[in-house]
């Protein structure tokens, strides 16, 4: 499968006329009756070796991280918290004891992590710059960012567990801060295009921590995390949309990048408002709240329709089908009501993909000239503007 960064390197190496790359796009459209933006292409799998390579690349971040894990146990405490246990010990022995074994607990994160990040980049200059592979390019980015991150958030979870959560959650914001440097280290190299979510996830982070250490940890419950993180997911998808919007036809990379972006900013959104709508409270949900999140669901349907993105539909499908099957059990459907939501949400699905641009093109039509501009074309406007190139 080519991407639509193969064409143009295509293109820009003068292998493919900038004409025929045109026409190419054109008849696509003709063909599905689907304009190329709307069918969100991004590149996962170029070939069963990208499965293969990415394979061999798992087990050996997964045995880097096993010898620095490994490693790092030779500073831990000669005595086990068994051997400990069966004898009479002072507390100053018992704190001596617990300081030792957090050191070897943050140094074993600590030296995993930097391993890891340390082997990530020169197997993605071979696998990432040279070959272009795009499933081992993914492993190897995040491979390398969490590998950052965890290198400093070791030490983060030794002061954790000495109980000062304050200054543990300005550490968990340096980690995520150098985290974000690292992505955009990455950027700069091999340019990914999941690397720019990577790094906005890592700012996010960043950010999250920093506010919840000026108030404290001990200041801040649940619901307001969960606003830090809605207010997060909201900033995420302002840049996802600042990408898609220098790419109305998705024919770039900005298009795959927006496309990450997106599917980092839904759950950031989605799971906030369900929670706090009561949701995840398991089977304590009311009728109301059930009834709330299939409305709030028919609102992240209209945006989707109108940016032209669906990840906000699949981010809040977990959501929807708990909620329904809550109300087809209140409402008697019993044995049934498993079966009932996979039915409604299956056929809902299915309708909205075989009908998206004509839904979609009612929906835009009635948004503000200005707005429309913006966003991608319409199947209409797509295929009157192919018919008119031809």
């Amino acid at each position: 499968m080519y991407s639509e960064d193969d064409i143009n390197s295509a293109v820009a190496a003068g292998a493919l006329s900038p004409e025929a790359a045109k026409s190419f796009r054109g008849y696509m459209t003709q063909v599905r009756e689907l304009p190329r933006s709307s069918e969100e292409n991004f590149r996962l799998i170029n070939s069963f070796n990208d499965i293969f390579v990415a394979i061999g690349i798992v087990i050996l971040l997964l045995a880097v991280g096993a010898i620095g894990q490994a490693l790092a146990g030779s500073f831990g405490p000669a005595e086990s918290w068994l051997s400990i246990a069966q004898r009479d010990v002072t507390d100053a022995e018992l704190r001596a004891w617990t300081e030792a074994n957090n050191f070897k607990d943050a140094l074993q994160i600590s030296l995993s992590g930097l391993l890891v990040a340390a082997v990530s980049w020169p197997l993605a200059e071979f696998f990432t710059n040279k070959r272009r592979m795009a499933l081992p390019s993914i492993l190897l980015l995040l491979a390398f960012v969490g590998g950052v991150f965890a290198a400093i958030l070791g030490f983060g979870v030794a002061i954790l567990e000495s109980g000062n959560d304050q200054l543990g959650a300005v550490v968990v914001s340096v980690s995520a801060l150098l985290a974000a440097g690292a992505a955009f280290l990455h950027w700069r190299r091999f340019m990914v295009p999941i690397t720019v979510a990577a790094g906005a996830a890592a700012i996010a982070a960043t950010v999250i921590a920093l506010v919840v250490a000026a108030i404290d940890p001990v200041n801040i419950n649940e619901e307001g995390v969960l606003l830090l993180v809605f207010l997060a997911g909201l900033a995420v998808f302002a840049f996802a949309m600042r990408w898609d919007i220098s790419d109305r036809e998705r024919t770039t990379r900005r298009s795959d990048v927006a496309f990450w972006l997106h599917l980092l900013a839904a759950p950031m959104i989605a799971h906030p408002i369900f929670a706090l709508i009561g949701v995840t409270d398991g089977n304590n949900i009311a009728i109301g709240a059930a009834i709330g999140v299939i409305a709030v669901y028919v609102g992240f349907g209209l945006i989707a329709l109108a940016i032209d993105r669906r990840a906000l539909l699949v981010s809040a499908l977990a959501y929807v089908l708990f909620a329904l099957t809550f109300l087809f059990r209140e409402f008697g459907a019993v044995e049934l009501n498993f079966a009932l939501t996979a039915l409604v949400i299956g056929s809902a699905l299915l309708s909205l993909s075989a009908f998206w641009q004509v839904i979609r093109g009612g929906i835009v039509s009635m948004l503000p000239e200005k707005l429309q501009d913006l966003l991608p074309a319409t199947n209409e406007t797509s295929l009157n503007a192919t018919a008119a190139a031809a």
